[in-house]
């Protein structure tokens, strides 16, 4: 995408630049930020209304990070984040401020699931809702007992149960079979991941940044889309970024001392800045090498890796359907199916798995067997999808914490380590995972920097 914005005159204190040996300039810049995601453009856009110079490294040849809005089997999808929702402050106040509009997904008709003996049920949205009701209550129940108060996820009875996974709440809970697989393979859809690799904690921040109602979580997580996408979106706030934001760019190393840092390019060239927000993800971190060392909790969640593990991937099947949705268990290839949108000649449906390697999700022939579990009457003419567990700017689609992490390592996650800063929505309080997550910690780290560089 082709940028005007200038980049701002590098004050006299820190405008000196030296040549190399290959001949290029090392630049300067009051901050570096690697990572043009939600993350990344609200820091830099803050920073650069604050008056400090700010250069943004992309490494993909667009900006939205793990946000993609990309034409695919005829329709404008969304291969990456989609879902936002007025109970989300920060997303929120991002919509207003650059008017963007939301639409709701399609209203099911129809309901598929599966019964005690894995044959397939049907009904409609209320028989669903009744059958998971109990489970989704009991699961979320001391939601507010175990964190009080959304904005401070670590603090609460959450310190004493951060060890538990999700199975392991939903194995507390008495449920027949029918029950316990629907509600189940609803909590793949949330975290997109076995269960028995999520923490507790995952389910529990979300609920109580819903109040407590787990049908308000689930609504804020799968139900209103941006008009005009993701990549539209993000494409508003890196207009607004006063600074320069280059593309094909990508960070290989970061060298750290008490005042500044020098950032490498695979390409040779170097920035010297005061200040670093890198946005990578925790499971990506390792792919810059930084010294001295990420600090101990980044090293340890990286080895260790965040739960996330699934995927997502869009269905074009022939024929106008009734609007529906099926959920199967969390041990089938695909867990979770959807309509997004119908036409005269094609329905696309929206699918998403615990394991990305339980299935080609570029294979028709994969893709059409897995929906063999509801209905043998779907024709697959089209699949499209993006692996962000094999992508090496992400390696994770979005953050769900495995038990232990979130109270463990989350508050030295936020820490700046010198004159390095960590962004993104591993490193959120109130929504992490999601888009309004990225957002807050963008705001906080520009703040954060910014009175760090006026003193």
């Amino acid at each position: 995408m082709a940028r005007s914005s200038p980049v701002f005159e590098q004050p006299k204190s820190f405008r000196a630049s030296r040549r190399w040996g290959r001949g290029y300039t090392v630049e300067t810049t009051d901050v570096v930020v690697i990572g043009a995601g939600f993350a990344g453009l609200v820091a830099a856009r803050e920073l650069g209304r604050s008056g400090h110079s700010v250069i943004v490294l992309e490494a993909r040849d667009r900006v939205g990070g793990r946000t993609w809005t990309n034409h695919a089997l005829g329709h404008d999808l969304e291969l990456g984040g989609t879902w936002v929702h007025w109970v989300q402050p920060h997303v929120w106040s991002e919509m207003t401020r650059y008017g963007r509009e939301i639409v709701r997904s399609p209203m099911a008709e129809e309901a598929y699931w599966l019964g005690a003996g894995a044959e397939v049920r049907k009904g409609t949205l209320a028989d669903f809702t009744a059958l998971i009701d109990e489970g989704q209550r009991q699961i979320i129940a001391d939601a507010l007992a175990m964190i009080p108060r959304a904005v401070d996820p670590t603090v609460g009875g959450i310190t004493e149960r951060d060890q538990l996974s999700l199975q392991q709440r939903l194995d507390e809970i008495a449920l027949d079979d029918e029950a316990r697989s629907a509600n189940e393979s609803v909590w793949v859809g949330h975290v997109n991941a076995p269960l028995n690799e999520v923490g507790l904690s995952s389910a529990l921040r979300w609920a109580s940044a819903a109040g407590g109602h787990w049908p308000l979580m689930h609504e804020a997580s799968a139900t209103y889309r941006v008009v005009g996408g993701m990549s539209g979106f993000t494409a508003a706030i890196a207009a607004d970024v006063p600074g320069d934001i280059r593309l094909n760019s990508t960070v290989t190393a970061v060298e750290h001392d008490a005042t500044c840092a020098v950032v490498s390019l695979s390409d040779g060239r170097q920035l010297r800045a005061q200040r670093v927000v890198m946005t990578l993800p925790i499971n990506a971190v390792d792919t810059i090498k930084v010294t001295p060392v990420l600090p101990d909790a980044w090293v340890r969640s990286n080895r260790e890796r965040v739960a996330s593990q699934g995927f997502k991937v869009w269905i074009k099947v022939r024929g106008r359907l009734p609007r529906f949705f099926a959920y199967a268990s969390q041990h089938h290839a695909i867990s979770v199916l959807k309509s997004e949108f119908v036409e005269d000649d094609h329905t696309i449906l929206v699918g998403f798995g615990a394991d990305h390697r339980a299935i080609d999700i570029t294979s028709v022939e994969q893709v059409n067997a897995a929906l063999g579990v509801w209905r043998d009457d779907l024709e697959v003419i089209g699949v499209a999808a993006h692996d962000w567990m094999k992508d090496p700017l992400s390696q994770n689609t979005w953050m769900t914490h495995r038990p232990s992490q979130l109270t463990r390592d989350l508050s030295e996650l936020q820490q700046a380590d010198g004159v390095l800063h960590f962004a993104g929505c591993d490193t959120a309080d109130l929504w992490g995972g999601f888009i309004d997550g990225a957002i807050e910690s963008g705001l906080r780290e520009a703040r954060l920097v910014s009175a760090s560089l006026a003193t």
